[in-house]
């Protein structure tokens, strides 16, 4: 872990409602990375410019190797039923934009992403995530992986970036 505090900034889909949003920035804020920005996507950009429902920017490794402690046990709870929720929020008033951009997909479940702030690496966290595979990301070591995105892979047991993978 670095000596300078962790800082994270968000970036959330316009159907985040306000609710959430101070769940996400309260849940950062109990991991040691409090949101320094919250911003919202702009409404013109369509469903499949934005596949994922929270964008975290943030010094990843340190932020990693922090859930893995006891102190932050119960913040790191909180934090995976935050993502839950986040993936399938409740629809604001979906009369127009395209009606919701078609209620997301009939209700697709969209992720949030963890990206590093100084590489761009990023990390996909699905909403229905095994307890395996959050165990398994904070013993994550990004330092194996150059290009991401990285997915939690279920019949492997392992976190993986396929576009490293099929580049060396």
């Amino acid at each position: 872990m670095t000596d300078a505090p962790l800082r994270a900034e968000l970036l959330l889909d316009r159907e985040v409602p306000d609710e959430l949003r101070r769940e996400l920035v309260a849940a950062f804020e109990g991991l040691g990375a409090p949101p320094v920005r919250v911003r919202h996507t702009v409404d013109h950009r369509g469903a499949a410019d934005v596949p994922w429902i929270v964008l975290a920017s943030l010094p990843l490794q340190a932020f990693l190797t922090g859930l893995g402690a006891e102190a932050v046990k119960d913040a790191y709870d909180a934090f995976k039923g935050v993502v839950r929720r986040t993936a399938r929020p409740a629809s604001p008033d979906p009369a127009t934009p395209s009606e919701a951009r078609e209620d997301r997909a009939e209700g697709a479940a969209r992720p949030i992403v963890l990206q590093d702030a100084s590489t761009g690496l990023d990390i996909v966290l699905e909403p229905d995530l095994p307890a395996e595979a959050y165990e398994r990301l904070t013993a994550l070591d990004l330092s194996e992986f150059a290009v991401g995105p990285l997915h939690y892979d279920r019949d492997r047991g392992r976190w993986r970036s396929l576009l490293d993978e099929a580049t060396g």
